[in-house]
């Protein structure tokens, strides 16, 4: 028997398609965490204005340091997954696959 490698091109390019969805799954995901900061953000920057609370301040700055540590995440997260999805994209095409003729 002899044995033969063949590239699969649908399967590499069902790879590259996966990790397209990944990366913009990746960046939706940071919108939403950039989204939510801005919220806690806006929530802290509001609070003054619209309710009269004692001790308003320490609400304030604990919504403005909940924003900050939300971002960081986020970002912490995107970079993160970023750098494994740019390191899964080297490997697509150098596998082969193996075919028998009988």
């Amino acid at each position: 028997m002899e044995t033969k490698k063949v590239m699969n091109k649908d399967l590499i390019l069902r790879e590259k398609l996966a990790l397209q969805r990944t990366t913009l799954a990746n960046q939706s995901t940071f919108l939403a965490f950039l989204r939510t900061s801005m919220y806690f953000l806006i929530a802290g920057l509001s609070l003054k204005n619209l309710l009269k609370v004692e001790n308003s301040l320490l609400i304030e700055i604990a919504l403005f340091i909940a924003s900050l540590v939300i971002f960081v995440f986020g970002t912490v997260n995107y970079l993160k997954h970023k750098k494994s999805i740019s390191t899964n994209k080297k490997h697509i095409g150098d596998y082969q696959l193996e075919y028998y003729k009988l």
